[in-house]
């Protein structure tokens, strides 16, 4: 192909489509028509000489050619984004963007609550979309650009910048008026204490799971649920226990009607940490995103610390 034929537009509408797998969606973000990114879609199969995508039901599916294409694509737009967002300075009283953050249903009430206050005064025309994945999915979404960053406890995302926000550790929450506390001889749940419970699990948190499964008490579970935050209103009217993270107890003991207690649980300390793709680190938008996360968030005692 003779590059000097390439309108780097195509190379746009391709990411885009490729990102959302749909041509109207990636449209939407580049507003185009859908009209325009198919022409464009098919303008760049043209030039290339090979299908990029085949239509399937609810969208488009990107080919072999079109997977290998791909990431050579997103370089050198974020190589250009970046080159060029460093001539000017990020103006979040005037940004128009949208952010992209991956975040679970508990992320979510630990998280959204202040930042989206910190970016009603400091950037108002800006927009948040949380985007839960997959914790395998996150590494490369970050890479693409799809997620613009990702926050929780998220052991198997390697592959990635990180900033510890705060560390915190999990424990027991019962309704203020459960019969264990009439019994309770200790400040800390042990094992026996720990059997005479009975549990609700969620299943969008492995790591609660885990510690059941580790204390030999996945037989104490009497209800599985998919999410958390209906997990604190079941737990009210019942006797059920859920082992959730300390922070978001001490919310719901704040508000009246629980009790929280320390309990012997295997491996139960953790971090919650900013991750980022190194290959948008010095892009201007993100960078003050992660500033503003950072300053929100990460607690005093947990320093410093950034990895890969």
């Amino acid at each position: 192909m003779d590059i000097n034929r390439l309108d780097l537009n195509l190379l746009r509408v391709f990411d885009a489509v490729y990102r959302h797998r749909s041509v109207s969606r990636a449209a939407e973000e580049l507003g185009l028509s859908q009209p325009a990114a198919s022409q464009a879609v098919t303008r760049l199969r043209l030039l290339l000489g090979n299908a990029l995508f085949e239509r399937m039901h609810g969208g488009v599916r990107p080919t072999p050619r079109a997977e290998r294409l791909a990431r050579v694509v997103r370089e050198a737009l974020a190589a250009l984004e970046v080159g060029l967002g460093e001539a000017q300075a990020f103006d979040p009283q005037a940004a128009r963007q949208v952010f992209r953050i991956h975040l679970s249903d508990i992320g979510e009430a630990r998280f959204l609550p202040a930042l989206m206050a910190a970016l009603r005064a400091r950037a108002p025309g800006i927009r948040i979309e949380t985007l839960p994945l997959p914790m395998d999915d996150i590494a490369d979404a970050l890479d693409r650009g799809t997620l613009d960053a990702a926050i929780g406890f998220l052991p198997g995302v390697l592959s990635t910048e990180r900033s510890v926000l705060l560390q915190d550790h999990y424990c027991v929450l019962l309704r203020s008026l459960h019969p264990l506390l009439r019994k309770k001889k200790s400040a800390q749940l042990g094992i026996d204490a720990l059997r005479q419970l009975e549990f609700v699990a969620v299943r969008s948190h492995s790591e609660t799971l885990r510690i059941l499964q580790a204390l030999e008490l996945t037989d104490r579970i009497r209800l599985s649920a998919a999410h958390f935050l209906a997990v604190p209103a079941i737990v009210s009217q019942t006797d059920l226990a859920v082992i959730m993270p300390h922070e978001i107890a001490e919310d719901f003991v704040r508000r009246g009607g629980y009790a929280l207690l320390e309990a012997s649980l295997p491996d139960h300390r953790f971090a919650v940490s900013l991750h980022w793709s190194r290959r948008f680190a010095q892009e201007p938008a993100k960078v003050w995103l992660r500033a503003c996360i950072e300053e929100l968030f990460r607690q005093p005692q947990a320093g410093a610390e950034r990895g890969r």
